[in-house]
């Protein structure tokens, strides 16, 4: 009866280890296989009384059973190459009165399916992941650093010790300088350089969100708060900065309404979502950045005076291109390098007369000019030098802008075709913002656009 009894027990567990989920194997210390239950031989395509007897190198490939058998020293979740797969092994040796008497395996896949199916959830996972990380780095990260900052005039080594002195502090931030001379770069190096570079970098740019708006993108709201807020309301960019930084590019073109908001935030450290009946803390620093003149739009009281002060903690003015024409060679070498890196052309420099063209000129959309018209110049040249054929009319239209060559009428209409070009280009193509910088209507501005073919 008794021995009855054992035979089924015997039984029983043999038929639970063969149709186990993890494919198991035991060696003895000297790496010969003496079980392999009924999954794994099934997915190795081996027959189970065949193995019985064999060393485990030739029946399971990458196998480390043998060594573990040796050694003693277990193996948990260890990555094992298995017929085109990766998987998850473990390799524990078994003891009997201090000595090793064998070693047990076991894979976590009954089968290649099963381990194509986790694969694939968890490349999906990784995705997804991947996903969310670039949004949060677009949305709520500092992408830049003083390394990307390409320069070594004196101005910008100059600046660029000026940014590593205030970086450490909490103080607020004024970046000034005009447009496409990388304030925005400067802003997220400051970030980097600070205390708070773990936490998030929240950039909100005043210019571009309609003044409706920019309150609830600011402070949010909460739901209901007016009709069609979303559910659940709305998480303001003031919250999403908490513990960090916020970037308020373009503060100039904030509307005065919206001045007095920011200005008691600033002072209470406090915000009020739209419909919230209580106040959240918040502890932010702002880096703020414009190419306005600020000190004439509080004498114009087009910018309040209080908020400039509280704002202008520390000024960091970046230099124009013009005014460190040193740094168009460095500057020409890595958008070069950028651009045919990205689109494969194999581009060795530019002729010299194309340099003199970029040494008289002004620059006035700067950094983000230049890096325009080196995209374009690549584009257009099929050598391997950029000459005066590549660049944009307006560059080489200039260099034939000479009296006597041309009459009084066709000079002008040049020199007015010029100045539209730069102010779409220091404007970033924004025409209203353009025709305001020419001190033109914005119907006269769109008839000379049509005029000279800019539209």
């Amino acid at each position: 009866m008794l021995q009855t009894d054992f035979q089924i027990k015997n039984q029983i567990l043999e038929a639970i280890i063969d149709n186990a989920f993890e494919w198991v194997v035991v060696v003895d210390p000297e790496g010969v296989i003496r079980f392999m239950n009924k999954t794994y031989c099934e997915f190795l395509e081996v027959d189970s009384k065949e193995v019985i007897g064999k060393h485990v190198t030739e029946v399971i490939e990458n196998t480390r059973m043998h060594i573990v058998a040796e050694t003693g020293e277990k193996e948990i979740a260890d990555l094992q190459f298995i017929k085109g797969n990766y998987m998850i092994a473990n390799r524990i040796p078994i003891f009997h009165e201090g000595q090793v008497v064998a070693a047990l395996g076991t894979v976590i896949f009954r089968d290649t399916e099963q381990w194509k199916k986790m694969n694939s959830h968890v490349k999906s996972l990784f995705s997804e992941l991947e996903f969310y990380r670039k949004e949060w780095t677009a949305n709520n990260g500092a992408k830049y650093s003083l390394n990307d900052l390409v320069g070594n005039s004196e101005a910008m080594l100059e600046l660029e010790k000026r940014v590593k002195k205030i970086s450490s502090g909490d103080i607020s931030v004024l970046v000034r300088g005009e447009s496409g001379t990388g304030k925005e770069l400067f802003a997220h190096s400051i970030h980097q350089l600070s205390e708070r570079s773990t936490a998030p970098f929240v950039k909100v740019n005043c210019a571009a969100i309609p003044e409706h708006l920019l309150e609830s993108e600011l402070f949010g709201y909460v739901e209901g708060a007016f009709t069609g807020a979303k559910k659940g309301g709305k998480v303001g960019k003031f919250i999403l900065a908490n513990g960090g930084t916020l970037f308020l590019d373009e503060i100039g073109d904030m509307p005065l309404q919206m001045q007095v908001k920011l200005l008691r935030v600033l002072q209470e450290k406090e915000i009020e979502p739209i419909g919230a009946n209580k106040t959240e803390k918040v502890n932010v620093r702002v880096i703020a950045a414009t190419n306005r003149p600020l000190e004439k739009m509080v004498q114009e009281k087009l910018f309040r005076e209080d908020l400039f002060y509280r704002i202008n903690g520390f000024q960091l003015h970046i230099p124009a291109l013009r005014e460190r024409k040193d740094d168009l060679l460095p500057l020409i070498n890595h958008f070069l390098e950028k651009v045919t890196r990205r689109t494969g052309k194999r581009i060795q420099g530019m002729e010299n007369n194309v340099m003199q063209v970029f040494r008289r000129h002004n620059w006035p959309g700067n950094i983000r000019e230049l890096e325009n018209v080196i995209e374009a110049a690549v584009h257009l040249t099929y050598g391997e030098t950029i000459d005066l054929e590549a660049l944009p009319d307006y560059l080489t239209e200039q260099e034939s802008l000479r009296v006597g060559n041309k009459s009084l009428k066709e000079l002008l209409e040049q020199t007015e075709r010029n100045a539209l070009i730069d102010a779409l280009n220091q404007n970033d193509g924004n025409k209203l913002a353009a025709a305001k910088t020419l001190g033109i209507g914005k119907s006269s501005f769109y008839e000379k656009l049509n005029k000279y073919g800019l539209l």
